[in-house]
């Protein structure tokens, strides 16, 4: 990774502001968090090389800058994100048979069952707790979530 990537991160993590950035790609992992007065502090480690060759940097470059932007993205004025009251594990589904609470394009209420986070091996039923349509599912199923993690982004109804 060169330092303009670095940078460029940094950047988009004060402009947003994010306290905490990581990027694991092959061969290399990242992670950038600011402290307390808001100073990045950068630490990378390399990863031990899979049997493929490793792809250059500048070939992706403007693909992982635009990756990079768009994960750190602001939500829109008239959208709200639904986020993680806890830290556990999100799931888009009752059971993996199941199917998904909700889809993006479809409308929630305050009262609409949006996911369920599973914490200590208790599952917690997720409500939008706002009334909208869903644009953006943000979390893939089955992935760890920290509390305040964004899953969703809704635009409100007017």
């Amino acid at each position: 990774m060169e330092i303009k990537e670095i940078k460029s991160i940094i950047d988009l993590m004060t402009r947003n502001k994010l306290s905490e950035f990581e990027l694991e790609r092959e061969g290399f992992k990242i992670r950038i968090k600011r402290d307390v007065e808001g100073r990045p502090v950068v630490t990378s480690s390399p990863i031990v090389p899979t049997t493929q060759a490793l792809a250059s940097p500048s070939a992706s470059q403007d693909a992982f800058l635009s990756s990079v932007q768009a994960a750190v993205q602001a939500p829109a004025a008239d959208t709200v994100e639904i986020k993680s009251p806890m830290v556990g594990t999100f799931y888009r589904s009752p059971a993996p048979d199941a199917p998904q609470y909700i889809q993006v394009g479809q409308e929630v209420n305050e009262e609409t069952v949006v996911c369920i986070i599973e914490a200590m091996k208790v599952m917690n039923e997720i409500k939008a707790e706002v009334k909208g349509t869903v644009v953006e599912i943000l979390v893939d199923n089955a992935r760890p979530v920290e509390f305040n993690t964004p899953l969703f982004r809704v635009k409100k109804a007017s």
